[in-house]
């Protein structure tokens, strides 16, 4: 490798900025079109000829109308956000990559459907080596490992949570009809972490059948019967599992407690730290919590890539305390790590790339593939086309969900099909085969992704030290990632202040054509955010409850290249300082 890969990796893998590898870009696609077409044409020897299906005159009627409104269709694109562009800064989106672009396009050709070999007998083995490919980075074994692309990380979140319902409904049933034979009292929460091997046990040693057990069951029966009965057996009312999750969670796990209809109240939210990452204190205290009230814990979520900061949870220490609940108390709880964002950041380890990350930072990430279940998007800093998600799972085990059958799709001599364990029915190869095509040539390690990554966190730690010197009033959030975020306060003064002056310089961004930028308000979940920021300038909280921050991801590729960054930190910096001259007047306002 040169001395600067990231830089050799954007100009060999993406498109340029100004379109540089456009020539190469077009030559691949027409190859790729050249190979579809003598497929197509030479797949059949009996094939009725074009002439007998197509009207003589179908061309000059029909073709004219599909390019012009091709064309229409191509203009109103371009009204479209240039998120391609490193001037383009404000949400997890930017430039594809070269083999995303062209996996993606070779596989939507062909069409085919993963949701099983008979629709799929290619797609569906490039998903299986794309998927062994993921789990090498993110720390599983790449020939235990199971999984799945998913149209996004919202669906993959609620694959983790159909799968770690699928457990702790088998394990609570088998202790719930133990209890009712038995006449022993019942311990929701211990009956529901204790594990496959006790619960393998413990079932043979009581012969329990199938039938028994699905009577038992909350998901297989009527849950409402089930719960009257956990209530009889345990001596108490029952008031169902809970999820824990940090306040820096995406919105999908909300979602998810809706639509498993677990209530919005099962969704306990874990205090932040003072650097906006999951307080384990508060995490032990929740967990003694659902224990007195004996409510099993269905699943405990961390974040590596918080949606709005980037920050990375302390998923080492969270597992070791964990680790040490199993170990002491047989606890099996289902630890799950929604990477959607953060995942890729993985690959920088054990290589040149890691001295990009805080040492905190990089003892998170590699204690991932001690997680029950992982969440990531190809499509977010894998650099590859939407929608492509990927749920994993470290074996075959973990994988294990509710059977469905559907006779149509059984066909054992091609092999295991993904539809009887995924929610999504019909699923592209399109991700899967952009996925596999960017591990192939660009690469997940530590030489290949992995020195993009680093590049990406030292263009948003050189955009910080630039800020920092030619604005005083710039007051930076901790970071673990590639997310600079920072409001604009004087010292000693309110938040109210800070958050008028901050929401002006942001207007000012949003009518800008130079650059985009996003942002957000921290609310109650980063109370010690929030307290640890004002300290740093005297500030005091006041009416405003939250505080308001400008938001700045640095995914984007062409960051790596020197003369970009030259060019574009100057005139960030410039646009800035005049933003926040202008700013004083509409606030005094």
């Amino acid at each position: 490798m040169t001395a600067d890969p990231a830089r050799e990796l954007v100009r060999a893998y993406f498109p340029g900025a100004r379109s540089e590898n456009g020539g190469r870009l077009r030559s691949e696609m027409d190859a790729i079109l050249d190979h579809w077409f003598r497929w197509r044409s030479g797949r059949f020897d009996d094939s009725a000829p074009a002439g007998g299906l197509i009207a003589a005159d179908a061309p000059a009627r029909h073709g004219d109308r599909l390019g012009s409104r091709l064309l229409e269709l191509c203009d109103a694109l371009t009204a479209e956000t240039p998120t391609f562009s490193p001037r383009y800064i404000a949400h997890m989106k930017a430039d594809l990559s070269l083999p995303g672009l062209l996996g993606w396009f070779a596989a939507m050709l062909h069409n085919p459907n993963n949701s099983s070999r008979d629709a799929s007998r290619v797609g569906s083995v490039i998903e299986t080596e794309a998927i062994g490919a993921l789990a090498d980075m993110l720390g599983y074994d790449p020939l235990r490992a199971q999984g799945h692309f998913t149209s996004g990380g919202t669906v993959a979140n609620f694959e983790a949570v159909w799968r770690a319902r699928y457990r702790l409904d088998h394990w609570l049933a088998l202790a719930l009809h133990i209890a009712e034979t038995t006449g022993e009292t019942l311990d929701p929460f211990a009956a529901a972490h204790m594990g496959w091997e006790r619960f393998r046990a413990l079932r043979t040693a009581h012969a329990v059948s199938d039938d028994v057990l699905k009577s038992c069951s909350a998901a297989a029966s009527n849950p409402g019967d089930v719960w009257r009965r956990i209530s009889r057996s345990s001596g108490r009312d029952y008031l169902g599992p809970v999820m824990l999750a940090p306040g820096n969670r995406h919105y999908s796990w909300s979602k998810s407690a809706n639509i498993f209809g677990l209530g919005a109240e099962a969704m306990w939210s874990v205090a932040l730290d003072a650097r906006g990452r999951l307080d384990l204190a508060d995490f032990e205290r929740l967990v003694d919590r659902a224990q007195a009230e004996g409510r099993p814990i269905l699943m405990a979520v961390a974040v590596a890539g918080a949606t709005e900061t980037g920050a990375v949870d302390p998923l080492d220490r969270l597992y070791d305390r964990m680790d040490q609940w199993r170990a002491e108390r047989g606890w099996r709880i289902w630890r799950h790590v929604d990477a959607a964002y953060g995942g890729f950041l993985r690959g920088m380890l054990d290589g040149p790339s890691e001295a990009a990350l805080a040492p905190q930072t990089a003892d998170a990430l590699r204690a991932m593939g001690r997680s029950d279940s992982i969440t990531i998007d190809p499509h977010k800093l894998g650099y590859v086309p939407y929608a492509c998600g990927a749920f994993l799972t470290p074996d075959a085990e973990h994988y294990a969900v509710s059977a469905f059958d559907a006779p149509y799709l059984d066909r054992p001599e091609l092999g295991d099909g993904k539809w009887s364990s995924t929610l999504e029915g019909s699923r592209s190869a399109a991700g899967a085969a952009a996925t596999w095509l960017t591990a192939q040539t660009l690469g997940f390690g530590a030489e290949g992704l992995g020195a993009l990554m680093a590049a990406t966190v030292r263009a948003r730690q050189a955009f910080e030290a630039a800020v920092r010197d030619a604005v005083p009033e710039a007051r930076f959030l901790p970071v673990d990632s590639n997310i600079a975020c920072f409001s604009l306060a004087r010292p000693g003064e309110g938040l109210s202040l800070s958050n008028a002056r901050t929401g002006a310089v942001f207007d000012h961004f949003q009518r800008s054509p130079h650059f985009a930028v996003s942002k957000t308000t921290l609310g109650a979940d980063n109370a010690a955010l929030i307290a640890g920021v004002l300290a740093g300038h005297d500030g005091r909280p006041d009416a405003d409850a939250g505080m308001l921050v400008i938001r700045c991801v640095f995914m984007n590729p062409y960051w790596s290249e020197s003369p970009v960054t030259q060019d574009l930190l100057p005139g960030f910096v410039d646009e800035l300082r005049g933003a926040l001259i202008a700013a004083e007047p509409a606030r005094a306002a």
